[in-house]
């Protein structure tokens, strides 16, 4: 009667067996669920010294409160590991159906540990939970693993989280994938469950979901639904999709093209969202509870796949030089299939593109090139030829040729979509973000760039870094809660608090929520730095310190993360290296 399902299954791969205990009333109060579960259960389990890939590491997926309650855009669950591609505590998240059905079939969280003797994947049943054999799954593509164990169960109800060849291939990159296109997609946590030799987690069941107080929650969700359906940016991404953002960002000159090496691109209309919806878009689609339907079923040339979302949109597009939309949409299925970071893999590319035009590696790619992208992203997840080089990630594979310099990303994971020389607090948010190049850790883009909740002047510096860390606590607190991240651009922290008071009954204000978020930001950060991450790594490539934007309203800026850093470390209680100081690791209980 709290939200909750009120059990974790501990699965230990190395012994092969599964472990039931009920979900701890402390972890709850501190930490939520979410992120908050995954982050305190791998900080509490696995050593700093740990190397990601090993078996000592662990893998959890777990939901939170407001998962499954039929809350508009209570959908989400997040996976937590030690990342192979950063190297820090990291968590992914991912949408879709899986994270209620998680919940359905009993369990607030799954903990993964050790490594299976052969291919394995854990099956969760309404209560009960088993270590299946893959072995005739391994080397299959996303969705066909999703159809084998649903025939194999003969119920197309259950829902399957898996990874692909790239999983398997230990790609640093790869990802986890849901419901056949729905993604857990950043930092390689598919490489961490392919180095278990974990293929699919399947999840069924009718447990009830309910809540503490069921007239509470049903008024307070009156409220967030008219909320959600008034408000504008919600209103675009039901109309044209998150790829809505392709012109809005092109527009303010911070479209970061061909590698980052200008912020605009002549030919965006072209793979814009507009374009999308009058060319291959067949319908909109939503995740569990959802009322916004941003994601996009797309046909290309009779090929259905959901997206491209604006990230690979992006990152195939603009990043690469490519105009063509269909190509996009394809190498976004391509990653949907094999289980690929849809950031990570593309931007990789744009990255190679660079070095082969400046001569620095033998290769005939080019920007622009749709033909050799599309035959790259294949190469990538199968680890052929130069794909196996490049399925280390940009730094790796820049590194390995001598120009460091040339991958754009910060502590090793690549950038998203937006310029920061021209947007100052996402240039502090993703530098400081505990996870690498990000930027749904802290999305600075809703009020210097959308106006939500209030226009701020992309260029300055002054405010933002308590802007960011307010960002980056509510965040923690979201990913937390079960709710989407995209419900914020319409409410506010008074919102989701009062929606997790009502599910869960416990005395929950925005303050409080804040200081959730507050504790979760702190433990990841706390862990990385005994993982050797420090104030150096706090930083962005150089290009965007040292090359000023040449076009439109930003020209002539640089990031300048270097005037914000110690106020934000400040305003955090940090030491000027960026270390939590004792009293405010006291005041958050760490």
């Amino acid at each position: 009667m709290d939200g909750y399902a009120g059990k974790i299954v501990y699965a230990d791969l190395s012994a092969g067996k599964v472990l039931i205990k009920p979900t701890p009333p402390e972890l709850k109060k501190l930490y939520l669920g979410g992120r908050g579960f995954g982050i305190r259960l791998l900080t509490d389990m696995v050593d700093p010294k740990t190397d990601p890939l090993d078996a000592k590491n662990v893998l959890v997926l777990a939901a939170g409160p407001l998962t499954g309650t039929g809350t508009p855009l209570g959908s989400r669950y997040e996976v937590s590991t030690l990342s192979p591609l950063t190297g820090a505590a990291i968590s992914a998240n991912s949408g879709g159906v899986f994270g209620w059905k998680m919940k359905k079939a009993g369990f607030d969280a799954i903990v993964v540990s050790g490594k299976a003797k052969k291919p394995a994947w854990l099956f969760l049943d309404n209560g009960k939970a088993e270590i299946r054999d893959a072995s005739g799954l391994w080397g299959k593509t996303t969705g066909q693993t999703t159809d084998a164990i649903q025939n194999e169960l003969n119920d197309k109800g259950v829902r399957v989280a898996c990874i692909g060849p790239a999983g398997e291939k230990l790609v640093r990159f790869a990802c986890i994938i849901n419901e056949k296109t729905r993604a857990a997609g950043r930092g390689g946590v598919g490489a961490v469950m392919g180095s278990k030799n974990l293929k699919a987690i399947a999840a069924r069941g009718d447990q009830m979901i309910k809540p503490a107080d069921e007239a509470k929650l049903k008024a307070v969700n009156e409220r967030v639904k008219k909320k959600l359906e008034e408000n504008g940016i919600e209103q675009a991404l039901q109309k044209y999709g998150t790829a809505v953002l392709i012109n809005i960002i092109n527009e303010n000159y911070v479209m970061p093209t061909r590698n980052f090496q200008s912020a605009r691109f002549a030919a965006a209309e072209k793979v814009s969202g507009e374009t999308m919806a009058a060319t291959i878009l067949k319908q909109n689609k939503g995740c569990y509870s959802c009322i916004v339907k941003c994601g996009r079923v797309c046909n290309v040339d009779g090929e259905l796949g959901e997206g491209p979302e604006y990230e690979p949109d992006w990152a195939f597009g603009p990043d690469c030089g490519i105009d063509d939309l269909k190509a996009v949409a394809r190498a976004n299925n391509i990653c949907n299939e094999y289980g690929l970071d849809a950031i990570s893999a593309p931007t990789t590319i744009a990255c190679l593109m660079e070095m082969a035009e400046k001569g620095y590696v033998k290769h005939a790619v080019r920007f622009g090139d749709a033909k050799g992208m599309l035959a790259l992203v294949e190469q990538i997840a199968k680890r052929e030829g130069i794909g196996d080089e490049l399925a280390e990630g940009s730094f790796r594979f820049a590194t390995k040729y001598g120009h460091p310099e040339l991958s754009m990303s910060s502590k090793k994971q690549e950038l998203p979509a937006y310029d920061p020389r021209g947007i100052q607090g996402y240039g502090l948010a993703t530098a400081t973000s505990v996870r690498g190049g990000d930027h749904v850790y802290g999305y600075m883009i809703a009020p210097e760039i959308l106006g939500s909740p209030q226009k701020l002047d992309p260029y300055v510096t002054a405010g933002k870094p308590q802007w960011v860390k307010t960002f980056q606590d509510l965040t923690a607190g979201i990913d937390a809660s079960g709710m989407c991240l995209f419900s914020s651009f319409a409410l506010g922290a008074d919102d989701y608090a009062d929606l997790v008071a009502a599910t869960t009954g416990m005395k929950v204000d925005a303050a409080e929520l804040l200081k959730i978020g507050e504790r979760i930001w702190n433990l990841q950060k706390l862990y990385n730095i005994k993982r050797g991450f420090g104030r150096k790594d706090d930083t962005l490539p150089a290009r965007l310190l040292n090359e000023p934007l040449k076009e439109g309203a930003p020209s002539g800026q640089v990031s300048r993360i270097g005037e914000m850093l110690d106020e934000y470390y400040t305003l955090r209680g940090w030491d000027r290296d960026g270390v939590p100081s004792p009293a405010k690791l006291k005041e958050l209980g760490l």
